[in-house]
């Protein structure tokens, strides 16, 4: 079964168990998958659906320290079980030694020699990390190792 089918039973039993909050964020997800295959005239793999749920990951963690920041814990609250939600669709996350190994490996791949070589050694990674891995916290490893 692809993600995006799973994605969609999830939502059918949602809405047998009545769970709104549950329901009304799967229904989000699924709209923003339905406007990348609308706008891109595709349909999507797993892959894609993977980049559309770390996006609106990254979305609500963000919206979560702007409330915070604000004091409006009712809707960070929201938003961290949007999150809790979204986070379901997500492969397992790599162990920061696996990062490592990954970023070094990288490195030794691209011939990375400095700062300068940053470019190289994340568009590697991004297509082995994404939605693996925090992709902030590999950028502050490389920046490290490079600057090594």
């Amino acid at each position: 079964m692809s993600l995006k089918e799973r994605i969609n039973e999830d939502m059918k039993t949602a809405m047998r168990a009545k769970a709104a909050d549950k329901l009304g964020t799967i229904r989000l997800l699924l709209a923003a998958i339905k406007q990348k295959e609308v706008d891109e005239r595709i349909t999507i793999d797993d892959a894609a659906t993977v980049a559309i749920v770390d996006k609106l990951i990254k979305q609500r963690k963000d919206s979560i320290s702007q409330f915070q920041a604000a004091g409006r814990t009712d809707l960070a609250d929201k938003e961290a079980a949007e999150l809790e939600v979204l986070q379901v669709y997500m492969p397992a996350q790599l162990s920061a030694d696996e990062v490592a190994q990954a970023v070094k490996a990288a490195v030794a791949q691209t011939g990375a020699a400095g700062p300068q070589d940053m470019g190289k050694v994340m568009g590697v990674l991004k297509g082995l990390l994404a939605g693996r891995a925090d992709m902030t916290a590999v950028s502050a490893q490389v920046k490290a190792a490079l600057a090594a």
